[in-house]
């Protein structure tokens, strides 16, 4: 792959992984209610959940998702039904304190885990970033050239830099949790950081291709 076509890859990565979205939400969230380390895995997931897609997609599903008017359907709705139980769950969060909205997010013991297949369920929830793998990959690939250590390149980019915005948005929710520990003012985080993954899944679920 020349050097000037993965900069212009890389231009487009930069776009995609500095726009707020459904993971950047999560990441923030946890970050306020966990910690930065329990962030860490939420961006771990999320990032694998960007090399499941990428694999899936190279490997034909994409294409079959690009064809298939109901595979894509069957697979955008349950994506959104994830994002809106995610954000009932926010909503409906009944602690007074940090400590108890920890508690009823994610057990202590389990959340690191729970955290890491929360992100990577919210990073495999839109069937759109398969197909959107499927069809900006193919136009950076060189035929002439082996094409897995082009996937790699590709991929592994995507991977990194994502994972470094996350970590950045991760920070700045760092710096506004001390002004979030009051009780009323995570209570009314909790519930406008649910009703917008709640609003994600109800535009994943309208929206088409």
């Amino acid at each position: 792959m020349a050097f000037h076509t993965w900069l212009m890859y890389l231009v487009l990565v930069l776009i995609a992984t500095s726009t707020p979205g459904p993971a950047v939400l999560f990441i923030m969230t946890n970050t306020t209610l966990h910690g930065l380390r329990k962030a860490v895995f939420a961006a771990l997931g999320n990032i694998s959940g960007l090399l499941l897609m990428g694999t899936v997609a190279v490997t034909g599903l994409g294409a079959l998702l690009n064809t298939s008017e109901m595979a894509f359907s069957t697979i955008k709705y349950i994506g959104a039904a994830y994002l809106v139980y995610l954000g009932i769950r926010l909503i409906l969060q009944k602690g007074i304190d940090l400590n108890a909205l920890q508690g009823q997010f994610s057990p202590v013991e389990k959340s690191a885990r729970k955290i890491y297949f929360q992100a990577l369920g919210v990073a495999l929830s839109n069937p759109k970033a398969i197909v959107f793998l499927t069809a900006l990959f193919p136009q950076f690939l060189s035929l002439d050239a082996p094409l897995v250590p082009q996937f790699l390149l590709l991929i592994s980019t995507l991977m990194v830099f994502s994972f470094l915005f996350l970590l950045v948005y991760a920070l700045l929710a760092l710096k506004a949790k001390f002004w979030l520990l009051k009780p009323s003012r995570l209570k009314v985080f909790g519930r406008v950081s649910g009703s917008i993954f709640v609003g994600f899944g109800a535009l994943l679920a309208t929206s088409h291709r």
